[in-house]
């Protein structure tokens, strides 16, 4: 990948396209370290303070989580503190309404004039999801003390409660519309998919906390806990591990073969080769563990804005999906088998598949067409997809595994973080030869 990047540099065009890429993340970095006006940050760091702690970054997994994906933005309220997530979450709910509404599928065939409405509308819905989150988000903060007792926000005496809301609130939101549109500038004058540089980029800044909560258990075994010099340095191999077989599986993939009948037009014969139809092992890629993490933190969510009585049936119910729960674990495991196999039946229809190899004379050997080669596919799709979502799922649940049997709680770069940056980085990489093999690089083929 090194060596890719280094043969790009050299290119006019794509040095042009790398730089104005960079500077985009710049530009996103420097908006997660401004903050919102009327915000108390002496209170909002002490609050937030405990990510940077073992003991309160357990107990806080969602804010973790958050802050995680936002690149810190979240816990220091800054304006790109909802992060990429609205942007997600509107993506999400349009790929799932293209598949409920007839109108929305028809428009996502309508070829380009559709895509492009579709994406319009997309914009829009992110929008309001940025509104609504950054309104929850205020009244959090509002809700909310230091450990001192002091409120986080804050308002002049010249300036009245509403009107502090209202601006914390749509700075929140104009952030979110912000970072959509920083994202929308790479994808057209930059290298790799906008959002997810922004993603990758957020989560690389987040390894200087991972590093700091690892130093903290070396020197806890400094003092005297010896079992930290094992524990630390098993975690730092079990994550190169992982990056291992996040490369392998994402580029592994089924081959089922296609043999294309011969035909005469004219005077010149067509067709008769043999070639193959690949099916991607990793089909939805993040995409499951996005949806079970989205609907496993809304008990958090709900527990960060609602105190339950001790003792009541409410408590015990939010405590058990707790990140630290056998049943939270549970969940999150068939929610991802569910997740993976609903993301491949949008994505694919195996008898849409069957009648375009149909069309174009192409059988699978052995197979008859039609039915019974729709039928095959989608048996392959069915065991392909059981065993990427089962791949997926043994890399969202180990760090929860590994934290819960050795006690390293606070370590952010779990599974989902570690197949983004991954699959970003492989996405950008292939993007970067595809853009030299176009412009006949030499110095690449050789």
């Amino acid at each position: 990948m090194f060596k890719t990047i280094r043969n790009a540099w050299s290119i006019p065009d794509l040095r042009k396209k790398i730089l104005f890429t960079l500077l985009i993340i710049i530009l996103f970095r420097i908006g997660s370290v401004i903050p919102v006006p009327f915000l108390n940050m002496d209170a909002l760091s002490n609050l937030m303070g405990g990510l940077q702690d073992i003991e309160s970054a357990a107990s806080q997994s969602l804010v973790s989580y958050l802050n995680t994906l936002s690149g810190g933005a979240f816990a220091n309220a800054t304006i790109f503190a909802m992060g990429i997530t609205p942007y997600i979450n509107s993506s999400i709910i349009m790929q799932l309404l293209c598949v409920a509404i007839p109108a929305l599928e028809r428009l996502s065939k309508e070829g380009e004039d559709g895509r492009k409405k579709i994406a319009t509308i997309t914009r829009y819905v992110t929008v309001g999801l940025g509104l609504i989150q950054g309104t929850a988000y205020f009244f959090y903060l509002k809700n909310s003390t230091d450990s001192n007792g002091t409120a986080i926000t804050t308002y002049n005496e010249g300036f009245s409660m509403v009107f502090a809301a209202i601006v914390i609130i749509l700075c929140f939101t104009a952030g979110t519309a912000l970072m959509m549109w920083l994202g929308e500038q790479i994808n057209k004058y930059g290298i790799g998919n906008g959002i997810s540089m922004l993603l990758f980029a957020g989560i690389i800044a987040r390894l200087p906390y991972t590093v700091n909560i690892l130093t903290q258990y070396w020197k806890m075994g400094a003092e005297g806990a010896t079992k930290f010099y094992v524990l630390v340095p098993l975690w730092i191999v079990l994550f190169l591990a992982v990056i291992w077989v996040i490369t392998f599986m994402q580029d592994a993939e089924r081959r089922i073969p296609v043999q294309y009948a011969k035909r005469v037009v004219g005077r010149k014969m067509y067709g008769g080769q043999s070639t193959h139809l690949p099916i991607k092992v990793a089909l939805g890629g993040v995409m499951p563990i996005i949806f079970a993490s989205s609907i496993l933190s809304i008990p958090s969510t709900i527990n960060m804005f609602v105190t339950p009585k001790a003792g009541s049936f409410w408590e015990s119910f939010l405590n058990a999906f707790s990140t630290e729960g056998w049943l939270y674990s549970v969940v999150y495991f068939v929610l991802i088998l569910m997740f993976a196999y609903f993301y491949t039946t949008i994505q694919y229809n195996p008898i849409e598949m069957a009648n375009n190899l149909k069309q174009n004379n192409g059988t699978v050997p052995g197979i008859r067409p039609g039915r019974p080669t729709a039928d095959f596919i989608a048996k392959i799709l069915s065991r392909i997809t059981l065993i990427g979502a089962l791949f997926l799922a043994l890399i969202a649940l180990l760090p929860i595994a590994y934290s819960g049997i050795t006690g390293l709680a606070g370590l952010s770069m779990g599974g989902t973080s570690v197949i983004i940056i991954v699959g970003v980085a492989l996405d950008t990489a292939k993007q970067l030869e595809s853009q030299m093999m176009m412009r006949h690089y030499k110095g690449f083929l050789d």
